[in-house]
């Protein structure tokens, strides 16, 4: 359960950081993988 809390609070500030910093398809490219990345992690058993 932590793990999943601290995947979605990197989750977050990743969004934040690309929302900031990236423009266009760029953008919307960085905002899916990251919310793709976050749901595999926290709904799919993790990474390892």
């Amino acid at each position: 359960m932590d793990s999943s809390i601290v995947t979605i609070i990197v989750a977050l500030v990743l969004v934040f950081i690309a929302w900031k910093f990236l423009k266009g398809i760029v953008k919307t490219v960085a905002l899916v993988a990251i919310l793709a990345l976050a749901a595999f992690v926290v709904f799919g058993g993790g990474l390892g």
